[in-house]
């Protein structure tokens, strides 16, 4: 009888342990190597509801410290982007580690200004003022950067904003050449699509005057898009980094190191 609860309770250490790892893989993340995630609730007048933002900053704290603000993609949440790898390359960058910001951009708002909320206008008017405010990192060195839907929004808000940021990435952006391409939420209308068309503005003008990284797999869906913007950019003279890798739409976390030790060069010479 003994032997039987002494081999319960074993079991049942063994299925909370299981429990417990099965969290922290779904997390995806084991360690934060020091970094603390802090979570806070925005109440954007523009957006017009409550959103749900995530900071990391060093155990140090942010002061003085530049900004990197990262946008996730569609369908995902602000924590979506927090990775291992991410952790693992925030430490070894040591003091040139920025704060990072990841916003709530909603399910598919593609962080443009539109009739349910005015997305880009959080983003530069209320949720990077709060996130200097919250930890004191350096306002004039901030970067911005995102993940498919997220790319387009960094490409976008740079435009919008073009001396605002010190560095732009996009990273496999959902971007289209036509409004006929874009899926069902993208945008709202065809002037929607036009008021917002990276490619067709880039033809015009230039869109920013910080130096910029795109990258794409030669298997994802946006490549030709992507292909199409940064050519575009480097006919107007714009510092653009443009980088092809095996793959289609993913593996982002996989290289977020090389992302980031790219933010924390570009920070460092603002």
């Amino acid at each position: 009888m003994r032997r039987g609860l002494i081999l319960l309770a074993v079991g049942a250490v063994v299925a909370i342990a299981g429990i417990v790892a099965i969290r922290e893989v779904g997390r995806g993340y084991r360690t934060t190597r020091g970094f603390r995630v802090k979570r806070f609730t925005l109440r954007s007048r523009l957006v017009g509801r409550d959103l749900h933002e995530v900071l990391v900053v060093p155990r140090s704290g942010g002061r003085g410290r530049p900004l990197l603000v990262f946008l996730h993609g569609r369908s995902s949440s602000a924590s979506s982007n927090l990775s291992q790898p991410l952790f693992d390359e925030l430490h070894r960058l040591g003091a040139r580690a920025p704060v990072m910001f990841l916003p709530d951009g909603g399910d598919h708002s593609y962080w443009h200004d539109r009739p349910d909320g005015r997305w880009g206008a959080y983003v530069l008017r209320e949720a990077i003022p709060e996130a200097l405010r919250r930890t004191r990192a350096d306002m004039r060195r901030v970067a911005i950067g995102g993940i498919s839907m997220g790319g387009f929004g960094a490409l976008d808000l740079a435009r919008l904003a073009p001396r605002r940021f010190c560095a732009v990435g996009a990273h496999g952006a959902a971007l289209w050449t036509s409004g006929g391409e874009t899926p069902a939420g993208a945008f709202d209308d065809a002037g929607d699509f036009a008021r917002h068309d990276l490619i067709g503005l880039a033809r015009t003008r230039m869109l920013t005057d910080a130096p910029v990284w795109i990258d794409a797999g030669r298997a994802d869906p946006f490549v030709h898009a992507d292909t199409t913007l940064a050519d575009e950019l480097r006919a107007r003279g714009e510092q653009v980094a443009f980088h092809l890798h095996g793959g289609g739409h993913g593996g982002f976390a996989g290289r977020m190191p090389e992302y980031l030790r790219w933010y924390a060069e570009r920070l460092a010479r603002c």
